[in-house]
């Protein structure tokens, strides 16, 4: 353990050297990461005063190696957070958005405040008739014109939603040593923990680190797999998120035209894949996103996040906050819903932005059919074509379009869905 410790503080000594070329750091074995950090605040003091900077331009020139930063960076293990703790006060070059897209990353203008996402309460919904195909209403308008919507009364407790925030804090603020057991980038792997699941592919790394824990029905992973920190909670979450998401699967079925079970009997909820992100406090904000803008692959995701804030919906031409609503969960459409509906229902842009404040916690449920179910394949739901209302995509099996959506990474909002269009 000892020397795992020592090779990674090692790693990330050397890699946060070759960003400072400029500047000799002389540092000790001995306790070496808050060495580092009082070196860097002294590194950063001395640079402001004789006006010295790390030299961007070569980094973004024909001498700066990328691939080689971010390898470097990634055999570190600490993620993010082990550049947060370092004390690291300049973004690495490739977290830094483009020059060109700087302008759109936070404006107080682009969120009215009088602009929301829909709101639905999902009280009384089994008990009350004309309240339940009220709610069916609310979520039909919701994933045709917005593609999210929050809910309440979902009837997950507070104590089940707070622990499992705070299980994932718990996750994140171990030891590197520790967490590195689960880093990992295997896409075989149920339980794993990474920096940017799309670091080598995507144009801008983000500002996250996240806890990935693959949890399809019958098929859930050993509890002895998950992080111990977190364990007993996950489990219990996975089992209320999955409660929840076939009553959103039911209603969204109904908002349909169709039979209340039908996207439970074509096996809509069956992989669900706990992603737990920790976005760190970040010294330049208005530099780079703790996401990029993208669209979800699945048929559902439903999401909490902590009080902190930073999720945007593109609506309407402009980004709107989704502003973290106490006791709530917000749903969004994925792409495989919006093909299997033909349309009928929208997958939306979104994105996280980065802030000096943190760390940001969220928990999204992705649900799709497990994919150990290879041959079923999806497309536009025949009970909703007509002569008027043709298919508009081709169909494809889950795991195909997961492999097209994860070649290009999150690229800013582009569809994957255009590749299976007819």
């Amino acid at each position: 353990m000892c020397f795992d410790s020592c090779l990674i503080k090692a790693r990330l000594l050397e890699w946060l050297k070759s960003l400072h070329k400029d500047i000799i750091i002389k540092i000790t074995s001995k306790n070496v990461i808050r060495s580092l950090f009082s070196v860097l605040h002294t590194t950063s003091r001395d640079m402001e005063n004789t006006h010295l900077q790390p030299d961007l331009s070569e980094q973004n020139g024909s001498n700066y190696d990328r691939e080689k930063e971010l390898i470097a960076f990634d055999e570190t293990k600490a993620g993010v957070k082990g550049l947060v703790d370092a004390g690291i006060q300049k973004l690495p070059s490739f977290f830094v958005v483009p020059e060109n897209e700087v302008s759109s990353i936070a404006s107080p203008k682009l969120s009215p405040t009088y602009v929301q996402i829909p709101f639905i309460d999902l009280k009384d919904i089994d008990e009350d008739t004309d309240r339940h195909k009220e709610i069916v209403e609310q979520i039909r308008n919701a994933s045709e014109t917005w593609g999210f919507f929050q809910v309440v009364n979902h009837g997950i407790s507070k104590e089940v939603m707070e622990g499992m925030i705070e299980g994932v804090r718990r996750f994140h603020e171990q030891p590197t040593e520790v967490k590195m057991e689960y880093y990992s980038r295997s896409q075989r792997k149920k339980v794993k923990y990474n920096s940017n699941f799309d670091l080598h592919k995507a144009k801008v790394a983000n500002w996250r680190d996240t806890l990935y824990c693959y949890m399809p029905y019958g098929d859930e992973p050993d509890p002895e797999e998950l992080p111990e920190v977190c364990r007993e909670m996950s489990v219990k979450y996975s089992e209320h998120a999955r409660g929840l998401a076939v009553t959103i699967l039911q209603l969204l079925s109904e908002a349909l035209g169709l039979e209340p079970n039908h996207l439970i009997d074509i096996d809509c909820d069956k992989g669900l894949n706990i992603v737990s992100h920790y976005y760190p406090a970040c010294p330049e904000p208005n530099r780079t996103l703790g996401a990029t803008p993208h669209k979800d692959p699945f048929f559902i995701t439903i999401l909490m996040q902590d009080h902190i804030g930073g999720l945007q919906v593109f609506h309407q031409n402009q980004w709107i906050d989704v502003r973290p609503l106490p006791g709530s969960f917000v749903v969004n459409i994925g792409d495989l819903l919006q093909l299997i509906s033909n349309d009928k229902f929208k997958s939306a842009v979104h994105r996280v932005l980065a802030s000096h404040i943190g760390p940001r916690i969220s928990v999204a449920c992705f649900f799709k059919s497990h994919l150990s179910s290879s041959d079923r394949l999806y497309g536009p739901l025949k009970e909703l074509l007509s002569d008027e209302n043709p298919p508009l995509y081709r169909e494809s099996g889950v795991m195909d379009y997961l492999i097209k959506y994860n070649t290009k990474g999150l690229d800013g909002g582009t569809t994957t869905l255009n590749h299976f269009r007819l």
